[in-house]
């Protein structure tokens, strides 16, 4: 028996739709159509046989995904509906089971073929990574997350993830063909300029807490070779530990004062040797008076590479109280517009991304959100740092005299 349900997807649904990406990740205004696009996504794989999950924030948010399921699944011959349960069983054995997230294990399940998460940027992020993520491994289900954006909380790193297998999409509300744009003119005129970004325009906005703010009016686009005369170059390293990134970033100074991000390379998984040679190609490019070099536990024999090279390098020794004082620095600059840099995808996402915890000591520590990378902030600040504290032979280091010998730095 075959069974045909119109779903009339309009240009955007049908890009998501034939997305081959097995996590989606959809930012959409209000009324874009991101719950009818999940519906008929979870209905086609329930149909079909698979054991499917459909959750919300709360159990009043299920009714926006519960109702238009419950009617569209009454068209089809053999279905069992359970109302108590908020369960839909279809005769080829698949299922769909509706979940609040906000209660703390209440997502447990067996292995599930697919799952919508409906507003979730409103929805616990422990639900997916401690509840619902597990249970797709031994099936390789799939997940579509639908939501308006909340400030650039969880949902927003969902959305700027950059692995395989992810994909992200951003539409507003006039993106949907079906609205009026004149009803969306008019909603702009009687909303707060930061709701209607949010809410119609599906703009992640920046958060009031966020460390570093003033990025886009500090962005240019025009990276450049080394220039003659008084102009010079300061370059930051931070060096890829395990998983992470090596990045390098180049700051030109100019003869007025301002600062300008030239270059940057990252890259990772490549032999020391690889990246020194890319660092030497660096220094001949742009003659730097400084290569500042995070000293991490790979960092001292890299220098002692370098320094056999001949290169400007001097190591800087990272704690938290280091770090802080490179952060604070560039995240003061960025605000008084007072350094340009490279408009960058990778480096703008990590900005935007970087957070600052107070510890139970009362200290504050800077650094990306779990699973995501700060490699190309650290870079940035170094070469900042490096611009701002003079010529080459100057020491830089932070900590105690048992730190230094540890480090093998005297």
């Amino acid at each position: 028996m075959t069974i045909r349900i119109s779903a009339q997807p309009h240009p955007g649904q049908k890009e998501v739709h034939y997305s081959l990406a097995r996590f989606k990740v959809i930012a959409a205004g209000r009324r874009w159509g991101k719950t009818r696009l999940g519906v008929f996504e979870v209905l086609n794989r329930a149909i079909a046989g698979g054991r499917c999950f459909w959750t919300a924030p709360s159990y009043k948010l299920t009714e926006v995904g519960w109702r238009p399921l419950v009617r569209l699944s009454r068209q089809i011959p053999g279905v069992e509906i359970k109302m108590a349960d908020r369960q839909i069983i279809y005769p080829s054995g698949g299922w769909i089971y509706i979940r609040s997230t906000d209660r703390e294990g209440g997502l447990r399940s067996e292995g599930l073929d697919f799952l919508v998460m409906d507003e979730c940027a409103f929805s616990r992020e422990s639900a997916w990574t401690e509840e619902l993520r597990p249970a797709l491994i031994d099936q390789k289900g799939e997940a579509m997350f639908i939501s308006t954006p909340n400030g650039r909380n969880w949902f927003w790193r969902l959305w700027i993830t950059e692995q395989d297998e992810w994909q992200s999409f951003q539409f507003s509300t006039y993106d949907n063909p079906f609205i009026d744009p004149g009803e969306i003119e008019q909603a702009g005129k009687e909303l707060p300029e930061k709701i209607f970004k949010q809410e119609i325009l599906a703009k992640f906005i920046e958060d009031d807490a966020a460390v570093f703010r003033n990025l886009n009016s500090c962005l240019h686009d025009q990276g450049r070779d080394h220039r003659q005369g008084s102009y010079k170059y300061y370059v930051g390293v931070d060096l890829a530990k395990q998983n992470d990134f090596t990045v390098i970033s180049v700051l030109e100074s100019r003869p007025n004062g301002e600062l300008l991000q030239v270059y940057m390379d990252r890259f990772n998984q490549i032999d020391y040797l690889f990246q020194l040679e890319r660092l030497k190609t660096v220094n001949h490019r742009f003659s730097p008076e400084i290569i500042l070099v995070e000293q991490n536990s790979a960092g001292i024999p890299f220098l002692e590479l370098c320094e056999r090279e001949n290169l400007p390098v001097e190591g800087f020794v990272t704690s938290n109280k280091s770090k802080k004082g490179i952060i604070e620095g560039l995240s003061l600059a960025l605000e008084r517009g007072e350094i340009k840099i490279l408009n960058n995808t990778t480096q703008l996402n990590e900005l935007r991304a970087f957070e600052v915890k107070r510890l139970p000591s009362g200290k504050l520590r800077y650094s990306a959100p779990e699973g995501l990378h700060d490699d190309t902030v650290i870079s940035l600040a170094l070469s900042l740092h490096a611009a701002e504290s003079g010529a080459p032979g100057m020491v830089i280091f932070d900590g105690g005299l048992s730190d230094l010998i540890d480090r093998r730095i005297i």
